[in-house]
């Protein structure tokens, strides 16, 4: 397989998303598209170390291709991290640094014949908004798609307005954050994600899980579908450290 090319990425608008999460638009001033399957991720290499393996950081694209050079990315700022401490300290707009992609398979297989449900925390909606706003933008046929969307507070629901109004413009797509910390003004789900999708799918019908986050949430996800009796083939995830 032939090497993925590095590009100079340019940061060209920068948007505060929460408190502590931003989101970046980047331009490949180089390409003309920027090709990509919804749920890849580009690698920045970020000057933060000596050694290129300890610059590299890798971020999945937020946004659905739509024949342009531009995407987008959603990043926490992750408390000691040097590669979130530089975006969020250094970079501004206007300024570039080398990336590559597209890069993964944490993508999804067309048509879809089984409802889709999408297991996810933080910055992990990222690929999952691609992946719908793709759905939706080229008319894919679906069944139910439900997002699953886990944090801490209210003021930390990624992509509220938009994914609520999905839910008005898309039959079948259902958009269910979790909060964890939800106070008393709270009328939607609280806890955890994994009472969510096993009481959705507690009649074991039919589906793919697509996972994404942080490890510990991913693998008692995965635990727990299994004990449900899903099988490994209907499991699908990526890592978020």
């Amino acid at each position: 397989m032939a090497e993925v090319a590095w590009h100079k990425g340019v940061f060209y608008k920068i948007e505060q998303e929460t408190p502590n999460t931003r989101r970046f638009y980047i331009e490949f001033p180089e390409l003309e598209k920027f090709d990509f399957t919804p749920g890849q991720f580009v690698t920045m290499d970020l000057p933060i170390h000596e050694k290129k393996n300890l610059r590299w950081r890798s971020y999945s694209i937020a946004s659905n291709p739509d024949e342009s050079n531009k995407l987008e990315l959603v990043i926490v700022l992750k408390e000691g991290g040097a590669g979130t401490t530089h975006l969020f300290n250094e970079i501004k707009e206007g300024m570039d640094v080398p990336m590559r992609g597209p890069l993964g398979k944490f993508t999804l297989h067309h048509p879809l014949e089984h409802d889709l449900c999408f297991i996810c925390t933080g910055t992990g909606i990222a690929p999952f908004r691609a992946m719908v706003k793709d759905i939706k933008m080229h008319g894919k046929q679906h069944k139910n798609i439900y997002m699953i969307f886990g944090t801490r507070v209210e003021g930390d629901i990624l992509y509220r307005q938009e994914m609520e109004q999905l839910q008005k413009d898309m039959p079948g797509f259902h958009f269910i954050p979790v909060l964890s910390r939800g106070d008393e003004s709270w009328n939607g789900e609280k806890g955890y994600v994994h009472e969510v999708y096993e009481r959705l799918f507690s009649d074991k019908r039919p589906a793919q899980f697509m996972i994404c986050g942080w490890t510990a949430m991913i693998n008692e996800a995965k635990d727990r579908l299994m004990a449900m009796g899903y099988e490994k083939k209907d499991i699908h995830y990526e890592l978020y450290g």
